[in-house]
């Protein structure tokens, strides 16, 4: 009986390190040639494990792009924590803290393109398959939660005072957030109209941010 459980375990370990491989392969291909142009046997290819035991581990492509877009959801956070450390923040006032992390998006645009690339395309399929909102509750809980950093550096502001304690902090989170978003997605898509032109897409990015600033500011 013991050995029984012990070589459970040992398939279940072999299982995991499988899923995990097939997951970094599928988040790999997605960002270097978009979702639509991988295919299951091109993961199970890059991955070393069969295609017919990739569909018995996720059962479809969209299950398997949803683990692998969290996997680099988890990246990105840990590349973020690094860079707005609490020690680093800790000496500034919270308006200022707002501004840095509020400009955070023209760093994403600047070096992370396929990931926005990626994002835009991971919406798209969602909707198409009609997947259930349920369904992204996982996917959900690996989003790096940015309105929490936010909200931390709101207080902060409240308590030096220098941001306004007028208004909705959530509208204002969620207002500013969707369009610096969507203007990212925007300009990873190109130029569609003949009077588009994002050759200045960045300072573009920066004037948001300097409203979204200044809207908070005391």
């Amino acid at each position: 009986m013991e050995n029984e459980k012990k070589y459970d375990l040992s398939a279940q370990a072999i299982r995991t390190r499988r899923e995990e491989l097939a997951v970094a392969s599928a988040a790999r291909l997605f960002l270097e040639k978009g979702l639509d142009n991988v295919r299951m046997t091109d993961i199970a290819d890059d991955c070393g494990v069969g295609v017919a035991t990739l569909y018995r581990y996720f059962g479809t492509k969209t299950i398997i792009a949803i683990e692998a877009v969290s996997y680099l959801w988890n990246d990105l956070g840990r590349l973020f924590e690094e860079r707005f450390r609490e020690e680093e923040l800790s000496s500034l006032s919270g308006i200022e803290r707002l501004d840095r992390l509020i400009r955070m998006f023209t760093l994403l645009y600047s070096s992370h393109k396929d990931f926005i690339k990626l994002l835009d395309d991971f919406d798209r399929l969602m909707v198409t398959e009609g997947v259930p909102k349920e369904q992204l509750a996982e996917y959900e809980k690996n989003v790096f939660n940015f309105y929490n950093v936010l909200e931390s550096a709101y207080l902060k502001g409240c308590e030096d005072k220098s941001v306004r304690t007028d208004i909705d902090f959530r509208l204002y989170y969620l207002t500013f957030t969707h369009a610096l978003t969507q203007m990212c997605k925007k300009f990873i898509q190109g130029e569609i109209l003949p009077s588009d032109d994002f050759s200045k897409a960045k300072s573009e990015l920066d004037l948001m941010a300097d409203a979204a600033v200044g809207m908070i500011r005391a």
